[in-house]
């Protein structure tokens, strides 16, 4: 059999010429690199250092901060897992719960699509009965993708432009800053990119540190300052009021820009004086409470990790990544340090 098909192709010299042609082209179409082909299709086939064979599941994460592992466990991931036990093609459920968090890894049968799947635990999410998890507390999915979709990591530091070397001058709580609010969204739009995660720095925000004996002699609680910072931070909307044959439209700006505009927020009024929250506290920039940070070579850094969407080609998603980053850079804010005499 082997010489007979040797000996047609002998031969053949025509039809071996146009397999060896066809071969060639499919072979350009369906390389793993970034060519440009002109006029051929590209269909690269996808490349991976570790080829993906995790269990076919979907994540779903709840939050209910300051609960016990015990209370999460009762509360949350036992009605959670239950009622999702009923979704088609689920094979096994996996749960854990710890201080504030809860998980539930759903494992599906390996014929089952993936985001057809998804859709499933949303729906089944979405239908859930009143009751069955704590009033404000919301489950959500996780992103489209698995536990070998980490590909690209990255850390911000500030370099001299000269030299290229990293300098100093940035604090991690202005890195984080940085590549929360402009980085995690630039390269979130690349394609294939599931999810941009966040790491190491410190996330600014508002504190305000209340005066036990100041909130005694005002006779105010913990509870009237938090809803009077929470109600005073929105815009209240109204209709409209004409005059003259314009109308005009009412609305109330009450959005919190500064230190100052909480300082002055009222928590409540005794003998028609007001009681502010400068009365009772203190109100500063602060970091919010971590779980974990980023080390680079023994220092403090920040960085983010990037996961490729499932089915994607995690070679042409790093290479998307790359062109981003190259987009972006020129935009990155940059600062004049000081000379030390």
């Amino acid at each position: 059999m082997v010489n007979k098909i040797i000996k047609f192709f002998l031969d053949n010299r025509l039809v071996t010429i146009i397999l060896l042609f066809m071969f060639i082209v499919w072979g350009i179409i369906t390389a793993p690199f970034d060519w440009n082909t002109g006029f051929l299709p590209r269909t690269p086939i996808p490349v991976d250092a570790i080829p993906d064979i995790g269990d076919n599941q979907q994540i779903v994460e709840t939050e209910w901060m300051g609960r016990s592992p015990k209370d999460i466990q009762d509360q949350i991931t036992y009605p959670l897992t239950t009622a999702l036990l009923g979704i088609p093609g689920v094979r096994t459920i996996r749960s854990t719960s710890m201080f504030g968090m809860s998980f539930i890894y759903i494992i599906f049968n390996d014929d089952v699509e993936f985001y057809w799947s998804r859709s499933r635990v949303l729906e089944k999410l979405n239908s859930l009965q009143s009751g069955i998890i704590p009033t404000g507390v919301q489950p959500t999915l996780g992103p489209d993708a698995t536990a070998l979709g980490q590909i690209y990591w990255y850390t911000l530091e500030g370099r001299d432009p000269k030299t290229g070397k990293p300098t100093g001058g940035w604090d991690p709580q202005e890195l984080r800053t940085i590549q929360d609010y402009y980085v995690k969204y630039s390269l979130s739009a690349a394609e294939g990119v599931s999810e941009v995660a966040s790491i190491g720095g410190f996330i600014k925000e508002y504190q305000i540190d209340l005066d036990p004996d100041a909130m005694k002699s005002y006779n105010v609680s913990v509870m009237d300052a938090m809803k009077a910072v929470q109600n005073s931070n929105l815009d209240i909307g109204a209709e409209t009021i004409e005059l003259n044959q314009v109308e005009y439209i009412i609305r109330g700006l009450g959005y919190i820009k500064s230190i100052e505009d909480i300082e002055q927020t009222v928590v409540s009024v005794k003998d028609n004086i007001p009681i502010t929250i400068k009365q009772i506290g203190k109100v500063n920039f602060g970091p919010a409470t971590r779980r974990g940070g980023l080390d680079k070579l023994g220092i403090e850094a920040v960085g983010a990790v990037v996961v490729a969407r499932y089915k994607s080609n995690p070679m042409e998603v790093i290479s998307n990544i790359k062109k981003k980053i190259a987009e972006i850079d020129p935009g990155l804010p940059s600062k004049t340090l000081a000379m030390a005499l």
